[in-house]
């Protein structure tokens, strides 16, 4: 591509874009009311356990660090009567089998959107923002190991992860015999479902979704991208990869130091200024990232490429810097910690929706956790298991409440 399609970053402008406004005390709710919109999957004739109170219990005990169907059982059945009364048990309490047969067989994509709903209400009001603050959220990909289908075929789900508050905002499975992409469209509609506007919210992903279809679905609803180029891509990608970046002055750089290992991250951005000049829709910047790690005296480099649809003024490199690292939030905070903490990759519950219902639960966990200030989720965990009494009054208290 020729240089004079480009124009070097030199002005930093403050964006137009701000922060929702707060929810009110008026508008937080409990848990209890929440969960009242899931729709009971049960024949209603015969029903024991109100609906509502097996799902509250669901969502404590996975709190409180269960990490199965059985250990959700385990943990009501080991409330006191008084608390088991409270949750709506005054008649006993359900076996394990009960409680697997109505999480295997409830909406997925409902209770995902109900809870998603439920966090976003007790998320305590954001301090003052930058002037070019906005709101990204991450999407990605995790295969459930243990939960492997009769056919061979292992269950996979797609998130979506608001990162300046840890909340999944929507989780959708993958069809059978498919991939991620056409799983990006409902969850899009998922996300947009919960915050009811996508307007200045930006979307960043790995390269599988760098694809013209998502990008017109994101800008059609007012969002903006910041995607990867890579070999998915390869037209865009050499065209980035052309690009006269020895002509273009560094716009930002970081240096990060630990656990062994030195990092530098530099990052160059330019403007596009001829309408269809990159082979990309509504890319408006295209930004080159070189990340140059040492470990134990061994050196390494690797070279990124993104476009992004935010023009110059709302977009400088270091927020492409700061926004690009913001992929990896989701793998970090919320697979991980379902994996290492949850040990969710060991449980093979494969049965109906069960599968993405044990998920939910587990973002919900990690939320819920988070949004109180927490950041090691194992051992808030053990302190809801400990407190039990406090989590319950917690999780359906009408205001927002920490641990």
């Amino acid at each position: 591509m020729a240089s004079s399609l480009i124009r070097v970053l030199t002005v930093t402008t403050p964006g137009s874009d701000t922060p929702a406004p707060p929810v009110t005390d008026s508008e937080r709710g409990g848990l209890v009311e929440a969960l009242g919109r899931v729709p009971d999957p049960r024949n209603p004739h015969g029903t024991r356990y109100p609906l509502v109170a097996l799902l509250t219990v669901a969502v404590c005990a996975v709190l409180a660090g269960a990490t199965s169907f059985a250990a959700i059982a385990d943990w009501l059945y080991d409330l006191d009567e008084p608390d088991q009364a409270r949750l709506g048990f005054t008649r006993g309490v359900p076996a394990g089998t009960t409680m697997w047969r109505l999480l295997t067989r409830l909406d997925a994509g409902v209770l995902s959107a109900v809870l998603a709903g439920w966090l976003r209400s007790r998320t305590p009001s954001a301090p003052i923002r930058p002037r070019r603050y906005r709101t990204v959220i991450a999407v990605d990909g995790k295969t459930l190991r243990g939960a492997r289908l009769p056919e061979g075929r292992q269950v996979h789900l797609l998130s979506a992860l608001d990162t300046s508050t840890g909340i999944v905002l929507a989780q959708v499975t993958v069809e059978a015999k498919s991939n991620e992409i056409p799983a990006f469209t409902p969850l899009l509609a998922a996300v947009e479902k919960v915050l009811g506007s996508l307007t200045g919210i930006l979307f960043v992903a790995d390269a599988m979704h760098t694809q013209t279809d998502h990008a017109e679905q994101i800008t059609s609803r007012g969002a903006h991208l910041l995607l990867q180029a890579k070999g998915n891509q390869p037209t865009l990608h050499a065209q980035l990869k052309t690009l006269p970046w020895a002509q273009i002055p560094v716009g930002d750089r970081t240096r990060d130091r630990g656990h062994g290992r030195k990092e530098t991250r530099t990052v160059k951005a330019v403007t596009l200024h001829t309408p269809g000049g990159i082979a990309f829709p509504h890319a408006q910047q295209a930004a080159r990232i070189i990340r140059t790690r040492t470990v134990d005296g061994n050196t390494s480099r690797e070279t990124t490429y993104l476009v992004t649809s935010l023009t110059a003024p709302d977009a400088q490199p270091s927020d492409l810097q700061k926004w690009a690292r913001a992929e990896w939030l989701i793998e970090n905070q919320v697979h991980n910690v379902r994996d290492i903490t949850f040990r969710e990759d060991l449980h093979q519950a494969r049965t109906g929706t069960g599968p993405a219902v044990m998920a939910t639960l587990r973002n919900t966990a990690i939320g819920w956790h988070r949004i109180n200030g927490d950041t090691n989720i194992a051992r808030a965990n053990r302190r809801a298991d400990r407190r039990s009494r406090d989590l319950i009054d917690a999780v359906t208290s009408r205001y927002t409440s920490t641990q």
